[in-house]
């Protein structure tokens, strides 16, 4: 299980201009990132279909979620590029 983030951890994140509610163009899937360093995907009718800890370093984005699978992404011009997904700041 991933751990939580520390006080330190928390503080850098909440300082990444990416805080905030990602989703792609049909709305399907939605990715908030929260200023404390934790995620919720959803996914269609599905509002906590994932949960779990990122980290931004410059413009690459680590997610971990909290059953252990692992992602990551990059952002573009202010456009998140996910697993073959593009989302756009909402």
């Amino acid at each position: 299980m991933a751990q939580p983030a520390t006080a330190g951890e928390t503080e850098m994140q909440a300082n990444h201009p990416y805080v905030g509610l990602w989703v792609t163009e049909d709305g399907y899937i939605r990715h908030e990132l929260l200023p404390n360093g934790r995620y919720v995907e959803a996914r269609g009718t599905r509002e906590r279909a994932y949960e779990g800890r990122y980290e931004v370093t410059g413009t690459h984005i680590e997610y971990w979620d909290d059953t252990g699978f692992t992602a990551d992404g990059d952002f573009i011009d202010d456009v998140l590029h996910h697993a073959g997904m593009i989302l756009y700041r909402r």
